[in-house]
């Protein structure tokens, strides 16, 4: 038996959607009733038990770009800052397509190397090269729930189509991050007055509710269950918004950064605020944040793009985009508790329940989830010490925020 006491801990817990202050008994990542067979008490005074979290989009760069990051030093890092279910779309290299063994290969590696439970996003055309449909059927027997063309073009709207009439008949969820090519070109930051003064190439707001647009009518037309990942702007919101209202088998997340960081950061040319889609004005930033409370947007990621010190040396338009975010998700999930957006109890409905039932994998989650303990006023200074990622690409570096997860529980 191995049985550890928390005294007095705030219990969140978004399945009962209790929220209490109380002794608890964990084992094996279980709240178990109360014994004297303890091998550890823990003082729970002033911290809150919530189950781990489900991180819809996150990039662990293995199998192929183990220079940025591998199953194991992403693996731990998530699973230290509380987040055991990860979903990663499919442009990693090799590109993951019809291979059931490579699906499974990589599940099986990412729990034996990482101690995280894996979900792949199967690729939407083959070899994401936007001309012919995957073979989803094989996807699906290998594992897949969803499929996603990730950042990659479409040859033309007749491919989209067929994909979705095919990922439709095998009840399969489609994934799109939005962004038409031809209006985004070769930008790499929000059309604004910084991107403008500084000569940065520009990806409008257009480029993403384009986008948008058009596949809601392809979803209505073809009846496929479909999810919106990593919306950027106030004007996605509501074209989600609307398509709620007409009952089309939408949802959508957005990721942390966008509900605290503005391309303000990109000022000087600072690669490190290099994302896609960019960072937006504080108008949008604002309207991603009222769209998440009034459960338009239905859930938080991560985005976690980890990325060696090297991608972040060229030209800003040259870097490659991408924050590293596992180690500061829950300190921005605190600060919007503390900026009065959310309750406690919400905020971990976004990143728990609402992801979970988002992928169609909520009861599997209550099976598999643990428990994360947060110190909601532990002050932490981010810096490429404290950062348990291998990738240290993130403009918060030097700045001291609030909360963490101070231990994790698994099953």
């Amino acid at each position: 038996m191995s049985i550890i006491k928390i005294e007095n801990v705030r219990v969140l817990d978004p399945i009962k959607k209790l929220d209490y202050v109380q002794t608890v008994y964990i084992e094996k990542g279980k709240l178990v009733a109360a014994t004297d067979l303890v091998i550890e008490t823990i003082d729970g005074q002033g911290k809150w038990l919530i189950p781990t979290m489900v991180d819809l989009c996150a990039r662990l760069r293995e199998p192929g770009q183990q220079q940025h990051g591998t199953l194991k030093s992403e693996g731990n890092a998530a699973r230290e800052n509380g987040i055991l279910h990860l979903f990663t779309p499919p442009d990693s290299q090799p590109i993951v397509q019809d291979n059931g063994a490579l699906i499974h290969g990589l599940v099986e590696k990412a729990m034996l190397d990482g101690g995280i439970h894996l979900q792949v996003i199967g690729a939407q055309t083959q070899g994401l090269n936007g001309k012919q449909p995957a073979n989803m059927a094989s996807l699906k027997k290998g594992g897949c729930t969803a499929v996603t063309n990730a950042n990659a073009p479409f040859e033309n709207d007749d491919v989209v189509i067929r994909t979705l009439e095919y990922a439709a008949g095998l009840d399969m969820t489609v994934v799109f991050y939005a962004e038409e090519h031809q209006i985004a070109k070769d930008g790499c930051v929000h059309e604004g007055f910084i991107a403008s003064r500084q000569g940065l190439p520009m990806i409008p707001v257009l480029a993403e509710t384009v986008a948008i647009a058009k596949y809601l009518l392809m979803i209505e037309a073809t009846g496929v269950r479909a999810h919106f990942g990593l919306l950027s702007c106030g004007a996605s919101v509501e074209l989600i918004k609307m398509a709620k209202a007409k009952g089309l088998p939408v949802t959508a997340d957005v990721a942390m950064h966008q509900l605290h960081l503005t391309d303000s950061l990109i000022d000087g040319f600072n690669s490190l605020a290099h994302v896609r889609p960019p960072l937006r004005s504080e108008r949008d930033k604002d309207l991603l944040r009222q769209g998440l409370k009034d459960g338009v947007i239905d859930a938080i990621c991560t985005h976690h793009e980890p990325l060696s010190s090297s991608a972040k040396l060229a030209p800003f338009a040259e870097t490659q985009s991408g924050i590293t975010a596992f180690d500061t998700y829950v300190s921005f999930g605190i600060q919007l508790i503390n900026e009065g957006l959310f309750e406690p109890l919400q905020w971990v409905e976004k990143v728990t329940i609402a992801p979970a039932q988002v992928a169609n994998m909520a009861q599997r989650w209550e099976k598999e989830a643990g428990w994360a303990l947060v110190d909601p006023e532990l002050e932490w200074t981010v810096s490429k010490q404290s950062i348990i990622s291998q990738g240290k690409n993130t403009p918060l570096i030097g700045q001291t925020i609030k909360g963490k997860v101070v231990k994790t529980f698994l099953v």
